[in-house]
């Protein structure tokens, strides 16, 4: 065996039985191979996938009180895809089996008693099984995600307002996601980053208008009500963009109609997305963030009671950290966040409230001429920020 071989970190796996003699002899036969962690209930062994990282298969038995196996594996499905689950139970009937498979989609069903040899092999094949979704994510973000953000600074250039919007609503959203143990919500960030590409062919002057709440003439309305169209028109010829487009086409569904997508991808996307959304217009509108959240609270039918009070503590964690400066545009730095409109003398817009500073804008502002550049703006200044 190589050095290399021998250095090299053993594949963690996460055993949860709340019979403390079954966890404990698994780790036995397996600890030579694999790094075993125990949990003795489903609540422990959520806690130990926050705490330890890195896991790529959890064990689970069926009957545990409190949370059965069938529930746990469901709630890890949610909160960590890309983990293997396998579920060991001496409930050898088919009820149990379909409810374990619907629910926890497990890669495995074994039942006691399971042969050594027969566990090691289901573990190894779950541990390949995680390493092919690691690696299918690593093509999602470098390939899928980074086309999403090609076409987005298309956005910056033909319509910064909507562009600053999409910029807010991802930044909120994947914040208020991973506030709930979403760690790696993908789907989540693709559609609030695309949620206002329709905008690439709207005037700037009626993005705001919609943006604010400005009533609209019957023009402008035919314009606005074409916004929906064409994003599908360009999102629709993307592959794997299936799960992203039924987010963003819930946006639109009814509260009776969003409430039966449950608590999957979709559902749990569409409403975190649609939240935000909706909290960011009431911001954009005037509104404090105290009051947007008042706002919010009467649409608990829609979104949830739980989802709004974590927004609503979200933001005053945000709201707490950082301080408020007034310095000249060209000398604001990535992390800053811009708090008012910046526009031209004749009233265009050129960054809207709200923007959160990159290093590509900080290229983009050498474009915007002397005076807009001098002009001292208010921002956000965060810790991480000097």
């Amino acid at each position: 065996m190589s050095p290399t071989e021998i250095s090299k970190p053993l594949p963690r796996i996460l055993c949860v039985d709340d019979e403390p003699r079954v966890t404990d002899g698994i780790a036995l036969q397996l600890r030579k191979d694999f790094e075993v962690h125990k949990a003795y209930s489903g609540k422990e062994a959520l806690q130990r996938l926050r705490e330890v990282s890195g896991i790529a298969v959890v064990l689970c038995d069926m009957r545990m009180p409190d949370m059965d196996g069938a529930t746990l594996l469901e709630r890890v499905r949610q909160l960590y895809p890309r983990i293997t689950r396998i579920l060991l139970t001496g409930e050898a009937g088919r009820d149990v089996a379909v409810q374990a498979v619907n629910r926890g989609q497990v890669f495995r069903y074994l039942t006691k008693p399971c042969a050594p040899e027969q566990l090691r092999q289901a573990i190894e094949a779950g541990i390949d099984q995680h390493r092919l979704m690691l690696a299918e994510k690593a093509v999602l973000q470098e390939t899928l995600l980074g086309l999403i953000a090609a076409l987005v600074d298309m956005l910056a250039l033909t319509n910064p307002v909507a562009f600053g919007r999409s910029r807010r609503l991802q930044k909120l959203a994947m914040e208020l996601a991973r506030s709930l143990g979403h760690e790696d919500f993908w789907q989540l960030e693709a559609a609030a980053m695309l949620s206002q590409i329709g905008h690439i062919s709207t005037p700037v002057e009626l993005s705001e208008k919609i943006y604010y709440g400005v009533p609209l003439s019957g023009d402008d309305r035919l314009l606005a009500g074409a916004v929906d169209n064409v994003s599908l028109q360009l999102l629709e010829r993307v592959p794997r963009l299936d799960v992203v487009m039924q987010v963003l086409q819930a946006l639109g569904w009814s509260d009776e109609s969003l409430a039966r997508l449950g608590d999957g991808t979709i559902g749990t996307a569409a409403r975190i997305l649609g939240l935000v959304s909706e909290y960011d217009t009431l911001t954009l509108c005037g509104s404090a963030a105290d009051r947007a959240v008042q706002v919010l609270r009467a649409r608990s039918d829609r979104y949830g009671a739980q989802l709004i009070e974590q927004l609503a503590r979200q933001i005053g964690v945000r709201s707490g950290q950082g301080e408020v400066r007034e310095m000249p545009l060209k000398s604001v730095l990535p992390g800053m966040t811009i708090l008012a409109d910046v526009r031209t003398h004749l009233g265009t817009l050129l960054v809207p409230r709200g923007f959160e500073v990159t290093a590509r804008f900080r290229d983009r502002i050498a474009n915007f001429g002397a005076e807009v550049l001098e002009e001292r703006v208010p921002v956000l200044v965060s810790g991480a920020s000097s």
